[in-house]
C-alpha cells in the first residue's frame, strides 16, 4: 500500500494519477478538503481509501495503519506568504516528524517534499549536497520549516529508504485550486485570455531588468517522474533537487504563453507587493548532477515544451486534469 499525503493537492494528485496510469491503485489519499476545489483533483483517481489529515495523524499516533510500504509525503502548507508561524511549524515540521517516526517504527519507506525555498536568496548556491544544508538561510517561514525538517532527517534514525525532494518552481495541471500561490504560468494564461496582456513584477534590483528575474521552472510531469524514480529505486536515499537545471526569465515564460496561444506578445510590468519585496528570490537554478548520478536518465521538458503542453492540452481545455 502507498500513502500519498497531500493527495488531493497539486503535485500529490498528479503523482496518484501517474501511479494509476501504471496500473497502481493500492493508494491511500490523505488531505484536507476545506477548499472544495481540491475535490476535483480526486474525481479521476482510483484509490482504496481517503483520510482527512487529522484522522490520518491519529492513525499514526495509535499505530493503526497497516500494510503500508511507502509514504509519499507531499502534504504541507505551501504558502510562501503565510504569516502564521505556529501553523506552518505544526503542519510542515511537527506533522512531518510524526510521519517519519511512524515509518521508523514500521520499517516503511518515506519520500517527502522539501523545497527550493530552503536556499533563500541563493547566495550559497543551489547544491543539494547534504553537508551544506545547515548553512542555508531561507527568506520566509515556509522555507525555514522545510529546512528544519531536512535537518531533522539528516540526524534522525535512518529508514530503509528516505528521500527529500527540493521541488523548484513547479507548474502544470491540477494546480487550479491554489489561488495566489498558483504558478505564474497559470496566472499569465488567464491574464492573456482575459486582458490580452501578461503582468510581471518590476525588478527592484539594478542588476536585473524588469522581467529578467530568473527561476528554474519545472513542469509537474517531470516532478512526478522524478518522484516515482525513487519509488522504483528503493536503494537510493538522500536529499535531491527537482528542477530542470536551467534558469529562465519571466519574460521567457510570458513569451512562451503567448506563442502557445498564437497571440502577439504584450507584457506589462507592475510594482511588486510590499509583502514580497524582502522575501523575493531573483534567481534560482537547481544543480541536477546528484539526481543524474543516482541514475535518473529521462529528458526533462524545456520551458517552451512544458508551457505548450500545459496551455494547449490543459488550460485551454477548460482546466483539464493531469491525464
Amino acid at each position: 500500500m502507498i500513502v500519498i499525503t497531500g493527495g488531493a493537492g497539486f503535485i500529490g494528485s498528479c503523482i496518484a494519477k501517474e501511479l494509476n496510469n501504471q496500473g497502481v491503485t493500492n493508494i491511500i489519499i490523505v488531505d484536507n478538503l476545506k477548499n472544495p476545489d481540491k475535490k476535483k483533483n480526486l474525481n479521476s483517481l482510483q484509490y482504496v481509501k481517503y483520510y482527512d489529515k487529522a484522522e490520518f495523524l491519529k492513525l499514526l499516533e495509535k499505530n493503526k495503519l497497516e500494510n503500508v510500504d511507502l509514504i509519499i509525503h507531499v502534504g504541507a502548507c505551501s504558502s510562501t506568504t503565510e504569516k502564521n508561524d505556529s501553523y506552518l511549524i505544526e503542519n510542515n515540521y511537527n506533522y512531518s516528524k510524526k510521519v517519519h517516526e511512524w515509518c521508523q517504527k514500521n520499517d516503511c519507506r518515506l519520500i517527502y517534499a522539501s523545497s527550493a525555498a530552503t536556499y533563500g536568496d541563493g547566495a550559497l548556491g543551489y547544491d543539494d549536497d547534504e553537508s551544506k544544508q545547515d548553512e542555508l538561510s531561507p527568506l520566509n517561514t515556509y522555507g525555514v520549516t522545510k529546512k528544519a525538517f531536512d535537518q531533522y532527517i539528516l540526524q534522525a534514525p535512518k529508514l530503509k529508504q528516505c528521500v527529500g525532494l527540493k521541488y523548484f518552481n513547479v507548474y502544470g495541471p491540477n494546480e487550479y485550486h491554489k489561488g495566489r500561490m498558483a504558478s505564474v504560468v497559470f496566472h499569465g494564461f488567464n491574464q492573456a485570455i482575459k486582458d490580452g496582456e501578461i503582468r510581471l513584477f518590476k525588478s527592484a534590483k539594478e542588476s536585473f531588468a524588469d522581467g529578467e528575474q530568473t527561476r528554474d521552472f519545472v513542469y509537474v510531469k517531470d516532478a512526478v517522474a522524478i518522484t516515482l524514480f525513487f519509488k522504483n529505486n528503493p536503494q537510493v536515499s538522500g536529499i535531491f533537487n527537482v528542477g530542470t537545471g536551467i534558469a529562465r526569465t519571466f519574460n521567457d515564460l510570458a513569451k512562451s504563453i503567448f506563442k502557445a496561444l498564437g497571440k502577439s506578445e504584450n507584457i506589462k510590468y507592475i510594482d511588486m507587493p510590499q509583502d514580497l519585496k524582502a522575501k523575493y528570490q531573483y534567481h534560482t537554478q537547481a544543480n541536477m548532477q546528484k539526481l543524474r548520478d543516482a541514475g535518473y536518465t529521462k529528458k526533462i521538458h524545456t520551458l517552451e515544451e512544458g508551457i505548450t503542453d500545459y496551455v494547449q492540452n490543459y488550460l485551454a481545455k477548460n482546466y483539464a486534469l493531469h491525464n
